[in-house]
């Protein structure tokens, strides 16, 4: 093969469309913070106040998601992240190599669409923080009712597509600055307003143990009754909401558009910053924070919104941690969005989809109905995804298992790969189907939905050419990604090295970072630990209120400031 001709037509390609370079790729921290920033979302307040809805009790919520949570984690360790790595390649880029255009195209626009509406709804999520912060009516309709929300919904926007449009990188330090500060502030909430509850159930600041703490959350979170007055769900559910909760990523196998980026396959094991401290954290602290906020204010708690919980838990870091919190989770899915749409719009940049993306985000955030719809589009479109991360899969680690040819529709030069949208047709006709019937539990409709597409797929390939051999274009598939790596080493070689900075006032800066997080727990503590009786409680809460938005100050301008410092460029 002409090297400098592939060499032009790879000049030719945007970064997106090609494997990721060696030198691109990134350690376990990048993923661990942003996995951890994603996870522990504005929605985190919802969720937490579905579960006592739902009518869980204590112990299934302590021991459900810790199970559910793991479960999570083993789907990107063990099935997502193998394929990314294995590649280098987006979901959307290797989907088109094995289903061909109009199944990717179709496929692409059905993720534009989810992720747009997941994206505008954190943005949402994030201007209620400011209305209530600025006395703005709350909005109550589908449609917005204040022109002055509408303009913190761009505002907020805006910062939003202007981290998104910069790469992963972007995303991955914005991810790693915001993603302490979340863990912290959730715990910190719950810590706060746990005296509320035992002061108003037991009538003391504080449970004494292990079985009052499980009582007490009986008796005023997760009582085990449901909203209408009946008996919950149970050990089960919550193991399968846990797990569900994330099928569009794992199972679905969307999270390949950022662990193409790792240097391992085993890094799939950082989603756990996000499930077991995020998620498993966030959820439980967020039904503590509801609860607490409810007694405090005289309301239920599923009357309450992500705003009034955040503001009785942490005071004015409480309008913060919704904003962050939307803003972390809306970033990772719009540069998502932008992927997605890159792969439609290959003549274009992914920096110009991602603008043209987020411009109609913004806009669908200012209808308010895109967060209060935000559960139900995450389950149907988990199971919507499925067939294809199934596909997918069954290409990639079954194929080469049972003697068949993975690419084989790329090898035979095709465009439409009649498996392909037959497979994930009936899949889903096969998914939806048992859930009208109401067969078994949605929360675990993805997985005979995913084996059952897998058997068909694999059927489906054998007859229309994946049993054949095709030697000659695997040969000119192997040449290829030679070149390309050559490619990538020869560009490699002009671009900018990045150096961390390792000097005293760096490593200061971070310094104070870490402790001022430090002393936010510490005065938590104080509230929870020191509260003698309820006149004290709430002396110590205000203190906290007060200190801890300092501390949140500092702690952002401390580290950004380090992250600037940190990087030196070498050319």
């Amino acid at each position: 093969m002409d090297a400098t001709n592939d060499f032009q037509q790879f000049e030719n390609l945007e970064d997106e469309q090609l494997p990721i370079a060696k030198h691109k790729l990134h350690n376990w921290t990048h993923f661990a913070g942003i996995y951890a920033a994603e996870h522990v979302a504005a929605t985190e307040f919802v969720i937490g106040a579905t579960f006592v809805a739902l009518g869980a009790t204590t112990k299934d919520i302590l021991l459900g998601l810790l199970i559910g949570n793991i479960l999570a984690v083993l789907s990107w360790t063990f099935i997502t992240s193998p394929i990314a790595v294995d590649t280098r390649l987006s979901l959307y880029t290797y989907l088109n190599k094995i289903a061909g255009d109009s199944m990717t195209k179709l496929y692409n626009w059905a993720n534009v669409i989810i992720f747009t509406v997941i994206s505008a709804a954190m943005i949402t999520v994030s201007a209620t923080a400011v209305r209530f912060a600025f006395n703005i009516p709350p909005q109550l309709n589908w449609y917005p009712t204040n022109s002055w929300f509408v303009l913190i919904v761009l505002i907020v926007g805006t910062v939003v597509v202007s981290i998104a449009i910069y790469g992963f990188k972007a995303v991955s330090e914005f991810a790693g600055i915001c993603a302490p500060w979340l863990f912290v502030m959730f715990t910190c909430g719950a810590f706060v307003l746990l005296p509320a509850l035992s002061l108003e159930v037991m009538g003391k600041p504080l449970p004494n143990g292990w079985a009052d703490f499980i009582s007490l959350g009986d008796q005023s979170i997760w009582t085990g009754v449901n909203s209408d007055g009946e008996a919950g769900i149970g050990l089960t559910e919550v193991i399968g909401f846990a797990w569900a909760a994330n099928t569009i990523t794992h199972f679905g196998l969307i999270d390949m558009a950022l662990f193409r980026f790792s240097k391992k396959k085993i890094y799939g094991l950082t989603t756990s910053t996000g499930m077991m401290f995020g998620h498993y954290v966030a959820w439980i602290s967020a039904g503590i924070m509801g609860a607490g906020a409810a007694v405090i204010i005289g309301k239920s708690i599923v009357e309450l919104d992500p705003g009034d919980v955040a503001y009785y838990a942490l005071g004015w870091s409480g309008f913060v941690i919704v904003i962050v919190a939307g803003w972390t989770t809306a970033v990772a899915n719009l540069y998502r969005a932008g992927l997605a749409a890159q792969a439609i719009f290959k003549n274009h940049s992914r920096k110009k989809t991602t603008i043209a993306v987020g411009l109609v985000t913004m806009i669908v955030a200012c209808f308010p109905f895109v967060f209060s719809q935000i559960l139900p589009l995450l389950t149907y479109a988990g199971l919507l995804v499925v067939p294809v991360g199934a596909i997918v899969f069954t290409e990639h680690q079954i194929f080469p298992r049972i003697g068949y040819t993975r690419y084989w529709l790329h090898y035979r030069q095709l465009t439409v790969s009649t498996p392909a949208i037959v497979s994930w047709a009936l899949g889903l006709v096969f998914g939806f189907g048992l859930n009208a019937l109401n067969v078994m539990s949605f929360f675990y409709l993805f997985i005979p939905t995913w084996i059952f597409t897998i058997v068909v797929y694999t059927f489906l390939a054998g007859r229309y050419g994946a049993k054949s051999k095709y030697p000659e274009a695997e040969e000119k598939e192997r040449l290829r990604n030679i070149n390309i790596s050559k490619f990538q080493e020869q560009k490699a070689e002009g671009e900018q090295i990045i150096i961390k900075d390792t000097t005293l006032f760096t490593k200061i800066l971070r310094g104070i970072s870490l402790l001022v997080l430090l002393i936010t727990v510490v005065l938590a503590c104080i509230v929870l630990f020191g509260s003698e009786d309820a006149d004290m409680y709430t002396q110590n809460r205000e203190v906290f209120y007060k200190y801890a938005f300092i501390c949140t100050v500092i702690y952002f301008v401390t580290a950004y400031w380090a992250l600037q410092r940190g990087k030196i460029k070498n050319t």
